[in-house]
């Protein structure tokens, strides 16, 4: 299976992360009393793998699922069944060790000295899905029966232009939310500048639990609060779900815009008129515009085996990976820099993508303002056997130029409403990300008991 090339684990709990198959357990750090580092170990995917029973192996991967259905016998009827869990039981921490690894820095490095965020990308995908197994964690079971999954990426947020390829990043996750058969995680990202890791990203992604082939969803451990900063956390998950729910119901696609987002339609229309000819035909640009049709880039990717996930679909990480360097040049191409993200939000994971698909990806600038890009990308896919397309994904990246940007002008009702849906997520960003550390929930000063 595929990367995070490298990308190593550390766990807080001697019992949380025990040392499998080819793992190596490295030495204690005595200034770091409960995190363990794995040095020269398997990386997060292989983890993953194995705390599922998934192959190396792609010839072997249909027996390797077989066996999974045994393991439908340690599913919990209700909730109720399952033992309450602590934010701390769930929290990992993992070291990408590029500082000291400068084989690992290759896979990571861009030609401007910096990090690929697409590979960071697939480093939280994977981080999010360890962080839900170390929360339903069965002691009595050598593999866990659930199939834990990406539903939504929420929110990530950098509060750093860019990252420097020759100091060590730290990741941190644990689960802040559950419902019945679903979690929020929060994720974080450090650097090291000097002798003390910095944070330079702040992530919320939600994972769904489903039974052991994959097929229906599962209940995973309720959560226990153990103090106000928890609770505080916890009620932020509901109302991010509150959110999500009311940005849904209100969608384009299923309701007319307000008022104001008419109103601002109609004025832009107006405003590409041809003053010399009096009809609604002749349009003409604005100064320093472009049509939104001429902000398009499109790529094909097909998806082979190497890509696939511990469940034999494609890796959701390396979907998130390709649209975000798609956009990421669609952004280079519109602004005539080199843009840097500053936001992603709302990655729907719509539909699995399977072994052997095509993977259609097209990219749109759809709003911009100042120095800042949004750029929406659509994602669909189509089988070998069948020419139907179906969209599985869409992504929204919001950049910032280093230099101030044209105004996007839609042409027609549709891209109208992109530009309107544009705008919103644009909208939902408060600005630049500044993740303050005292509000970084860790379980510093706990007491961790050995299983």
């Amino acid at each position: 299976l595929r990367r995070p090339a490298g990308i190593v684990l550390c766990a807080l709990g001697k019992g949380q992360l025990t040392p499998g198959r080819g793992l190596t357990q490295g030495p204690q750090n005595p200034k770091k009393q409960g995190i363990f580092h794995i040095h020269e170990g398997k990386h997060v995917r292989d983890k993953l793998r194995e705390i599922v029973g998934a192959s190396t192996n792609w010839r072997d991967h249909v027996k390797a699922m077989e066996e999974r259905k045994l393991l439908h016998s340690f599913l919990a009827k209700s909730q109720d069944e399952l033992p309450p869990r602590r934010m701390k039981d769930s929290y990992i921490e993992v070291l990408l060790p590029l500082g000291s690894e400068p084989e690992l820095r290759e896979k990571y490095l861009t030609v401007q000295n910096t990090v690929r965020f697409g590979r960071i990308l697939e480093d939280l995908d994977s981080l999010g899905v360890l962080t839900c197994y170390m929360h339903n964690k069965i002691h009595s079971a050598k593999m866990s029966p659930l199939s834990i999954v990406t539903a939504l990426v929420d929110k990530i947020d950098m509060c750093k232009k860019s990252l420097s390829p020759e100091q060590d990043i730290k990741f941190s996750g644990h689960v802040s939310w559950v419902g019945k058969t679903s979690m929020e995680v929060k994720m974080q990202m450090f650097q090291l500048h000097g002798d003390e890791f910095c944070p330079v990203l702040d992530a919320t992604f939600v994972m769904v639990a489903r039974d052991s082939e994959n097929k229906g969803p599962a209940f995973v451990n309720p959560l226990i609060l153990e103090s106000p900063e928890e609770e505080e956390l916890f009620r932020q998950g509901e109302l991010n779900k509150g959110r999500r729910i009311a940005f849904s119901s209100t969608s384009l696609l299923k309701m007319a815009p307000s008022a104001e987002e008419r109103t601002t339609i109609h004025e832009m229309f107006l405003s590409t008129l041809d003053p010399k000819t009096i009809s609604f035909r002749s349009r003409v640009l604005p100064p320093n515009a472009v049509w939104m049709e001429n902000s398009k880039l499109k790529s094909l990717e097909i998806c082979h085996p190497q890509e696939r996930n511990i469940f034999n679909r494609i890796f959701g990480g390396f979907l998130m990976r390709k649209a975000y360097e798609l956009g990421w040049a669609t952004a280079c191409s519109f602004g005539g820099s080199r843009p840097f993200v500053v936001a992603v939000d709302d990655i729907m994971f719509q539909k699995p993508v399977e072994v052997g698909s095509l993977l259609f990806l097209s990219s749109q600038v759809c709003f911009t303002q100042n120095n800042y890009i949004q750029v929406r990308v659509h994602s669909e896919v189509a089988s070998l056997q069948e020419k139907e397309h179906t969209t599985t994904n869409v992504f929204h990246f919001t950049f910032m130029s280093e230099k101030e940007v044209p105004l996007v002008f839609p042409k027609t009702y549709g891209e109208s409403m992109l530009y309107l849906d544009g705008q919103r997520h644009f909208n939902s960003m408060s600005g630049p990300a500044t993740v303050r550390k005292d509000y970084l929930w860790n379980p510093r000063n706990t007491t961790f008991v050995e299983n």
